[in-house]
């Protein structure tokens, strides 16, 4: 099963990771200024990552694949890793999908 974690970085900003069972990270958030806004952040992707047309499909200037989960607001609340190939990210993308609803939260903060 996978899980949420919570960190804080050293511009005092919150923020979170999801990783899979096999601890690899397959999802990271942007610098949120509070924990509950962090913790919103999180309740975000539970919801949204289970509508595939919230996944943004993007390929990085080195061709590297990549995507953005969005909020219904279009803001970017997880971007993923840069993948090998355009399938390894779609596995990524099926990953989330099956992680996030029902990941533990551990705070790390």
């Amino acid at each position: 099963m996978g899980k949420f974690e919570i960190i804080s970085d050293k511009a005092e900003k919150y923020r979170f990771n999801l990783k899979a069972a096999n601890g690899q990270v397959i999802l990271s958030s942007q610098g949120y200024t509070t924990k509950s806004a962090c913790e919103n952040g999180i309740e975000s992707v539970r919801t949204n990552s289970q509508d595939d047309t919230m996944f943004e499909r993007n390929t990085a200037k080195d061709g590297s694949p990549y995507f953005n989960l969005k909020a219904t607001n279009g803001q970017v609340i997880g971007t993923s890793e840069m993948y090998s190939s355009t399938s390894a990210m779609e596995t990524g993308i099926t990953s989330v999908k099956s992680n996030a609803p029902s990941a533990a939260v551990v705070d790390n903060s």
